[in-house]
């Protein structure tokens, strides 16, 4: 057997006859174990948030959207439909989106129109997220689904057949402005559904059917502001992307969900980032102890030490004794620790004993990844500072 590992060994399962040492190990051990466990908890809970966040980003979202790179619309003719007719692309949707000043009851609102076709749903999810109301009606031409910010905000209900809710955008023209009564478009629109995402989404879309959405902006009938795309799941995104933007050329724009979003991808993946660094600089805290526990032994076992020098242990040989007892301390924290953590995440994403609010549970999300990224934190720590404390041994201290 290894020498200095056997000792090590010894020395860190056997109980000393100094009890402060063996109460400043037990503390060490504690310490990584409770860091262990919050470090991987903290990654696993931002990764349930990260997925739980990112599954209204999928319903409102496409997996791919075209649009205009030189203008906010273009013409959707039979040569461009040829473009999707790829085994890989599930279906598509013709939208029409824009800017406009929404009214009710002299209540404005700033958001945005987005006109869709009836394949919409075919690409979205969008009608899931409806808890007031229904989806668009084709038999009602001028009808429309807001967000519930918008909602909120106009203090605007669902069928109300007394009050229209008035859309303004401006006409199409240059120069100034001469008589502000005729400077815009402007149609009645009836809601007749109210969808609940995200905040941020939720103040920002009206959705209405494509046709009403190119009478508001003059647009002719072929003429659209993107087209929206749904993959299949097997499908190889990378390679779409390319192909389309082959066969489309520089005048159009090929962009991902993650890219659609790419701020709030930014602002999860900083936050993870930030809640990792946080628990890491708390971990290393807790690994002082470690090194104090290193150190108490070193001096407890003084005798014990020379002894070893005497029977011709080397002194590099003496150091990694200690090495190895802080890195094992580490490695028996860490064991327990995220074996404890892994229990509770895997409870808490089956059984969800802890709740946000009444009817949903805090989400959590177990990751191999986020598995090992505790181990080699803790590992790395746990021999860092075993290091730092076998340095403490001296020629001077074992003679």
């Amino acid at each position: 057997m290894n020498f200095p590992l056997y000792i090590a060994k010894r020395y860190l399962f056997s109980k000393s006859s100094n009890n402060a040492i063996n109460i400043i190990t037990i503390i060490a051990a504690v310490g990584v174990i409770i860091g262990a466990a919050a470090l991987f908890i903290v990654l696993s809970v931002f990764s349930g948030l990260k997925n739980f966040s990112l599954d209204f980003i999928r319903v409102s979202d496409p997996d791919l959207k075209i649009s205009s790179a030189k203008g906010k619309s273009f013409f959707f003719t039979d040569a461009f439909m040829e473009n999707f007719k790829d085994e890989r692309i599930v279906s598509y949707s013709k939208v029409v989106e824009e800017k406009a000043l929404f009214s009710y009851e002299g209540k404005p609102q700033m958001a945005r129109i987005k006109g869709v076709d009836a394949n919409y749903l075919k690409v979205n999810s969008i009608d899931t997220a409806i808890y007031v109301g229904d989806w668009l009606d084709r038999q009602l031409p001028n009808a429309v689904v807001i967000g519930n910010g918008i909602s909120a905000s106009l203090s605007l209900g669902t069928y109300d057949v007394i009050e229209p809710l008035k859309v303004y955008v401006p006409k199409p023209g240059k120069g100034y402005i001469r008589n502000p009564n005729n400077a815009f478009n402007q149609i009645n629109l009836q809601p007749i559904g109210v969808f609940k995402l995200t905040e941020d989404l939720d103040k920002q879309y009206v959705f209405s059917n494509i046709e009403v959405a190119q009478g508001l902006l003059n647009y002719q009938s072929d003429q659209i502001s993107a087209i929206e795309l749904r993959l299949r799941p097997d499908a190889n995104r990378s390679e779409v992307i390319e192909q389309l933007a082959v066969t489309l050329g520089d005048d159009f724009r090929v962009q991902t969900r993650e890219q659609l979003n790419a701020i709030f991808y930014r602002m999860i993946n900083t936050e993870n980032l930030v809640s990792y660094l946080v628990f890491t600089l708390i971990l290393i805290i807790a690994l002082f102890n470690v090194i104090g526990a290193i150190v108490m032994m070193i001096l407890d076992k003084r005798e014990n030490l020379t002894t070893l020098f005497n029977l011709g242990a080397t002194l590099k040989e003496i150091r990694k004794v200690f090495v190895l007892q802080g890195f094992l301390l580490s490695i028996f924290g860490l064991v327990i620790g995220l074996s404890l953590a892994i229990i509770f995440v895997l409870l808490q994403k089956q059984f969800g004993f802890i709740m946000i609010t009444s009817s949903l549970a805090y989400p959590v999300e177990f990751k191999l990844l986020n598995v090992m990224v505790v181990v080699v934190t803790i590992t790395s720590l746990g021999f860092l500072a075993a290091k730092i404390a076998s340095a403490r041994i001296s020629m001077k201290l074992i003679q």
